[in-house]
């Protein structure tokens, strides 16, 4: 098995760049110099294989620039609050209310991969803000016909908006939310459970991407106490009434579309 390149993703300087130039040339020098049956197999030569992108390589204007946000600094008042951010792990990053970091990462399982000068790790996204207002613009609107996802990870509900739901249960995600936590749909009930432990049905199963796997669902928004918004305009919610609302008014839809094409079927069968 051919070993992973060393080299994580973040953003930095020029001494940052030059010291990963450097990896990649000794990784490659140690690939090529392996056995024939590793160094010549089809992997590796599609590995070097040259592409059209590595005759135009791109320019500073087209390189992705780091999103900045804070954290908010109202929380500096209450020594309580837990706005400040404690790492339970080596991947985490430690946060104080009021720093701002680059997010390099977003994750759809709520963890965000951040940097903060000589420091990065993976960060909860409900203790971060943009800086620019409230970041519901990212967040895709409800979608109450729904997805098709599997449970592949059980949990058991701790806030009462939240679901209890077993390893292999089918369901419908109808709200995707920044912070990895889903809004979804199990019959005609609604309430948010982790993404982290959805998958999406008729996707082969993988298992959870390995620097998420040692990692609990990520908190919740609503479960930080004492945190405020750094804006004056706060970030649109939906309450779960309006999901559930919604989700029965889709759902006798669906079924009224499902009588009325049977009732047709029945008139024509009755015809002939």
């Amino acid at each position: 098995l051919l070993s992973s390149l060393p080299a994580p993703k973040w953003f930095d300087g020029q001494r940052s760049t030059q010291n990963r130039q450097g990896t990649l040339a000794e990784y490659c020098y140690m690939l090529v110099n392996l056995p024939h049956k590793i160094s010549r197999c089809l992997h590796v030569v599609s590995f070097f294989k040259v592409r059209p992108d590595d005759m135009n390589p791109i320019t500073d204007s087209q390189i992705k620039k780091p999103e900045v946000f804070l954290l908010p600094k109202d929380a500096k008042k209450n020594p309580t609050a837990i706005a400040d951010y404690e790492k339970n792990s080596t991947s985490e990053m430690a946060l104080k209310a009021g720093d701002m970091v680059d997010v390099v990462e977003k994750s759809e399982s709520g963890w965000w991969f951040c940097q903060m000068k000589n420091k990065r790790g993976w960060v909860p996204a409900a203790y971060l803000e943009p800086m620019d207002g409230p970041d519901e613009s990212e967040e895709q609107e409800p979608n109450y016909a729904g997805e098709q996802y599997l449970v592949r990870k059980s949990y058991t509900a701790v806030e009462e908006d939240e679901l209890t739901l077993k390893e292999g249960d089918t369901i419908e995600v109808i709200h995707k939310l920044l912070d990895g936590w889903w809004v979804i749909r199990k019959d005609e009930t609604t309430g948010y459970y982790p993404s982290m432990y959805l998958q999406k049905s008729g996707e082969p199963n993988t298992s959870v991407k390995s620097e998420l796997r040692n990692r609990g669902a990520p908190p919740r928004r609503s479960t930080i106490r004492n945190a405020k918004s750094i804006h004056k305009q706060s970030r649109k919610q939906i309450s779960q009434e309006t999901y559930r609302r919604n989700s029965k008014k889709y759902i006798q839809s669906r079924r009224n579309m499902k009588e009325n094409f049977q009732n047709k079927a029945n008139v024509i069968s009755k015809s002939h």
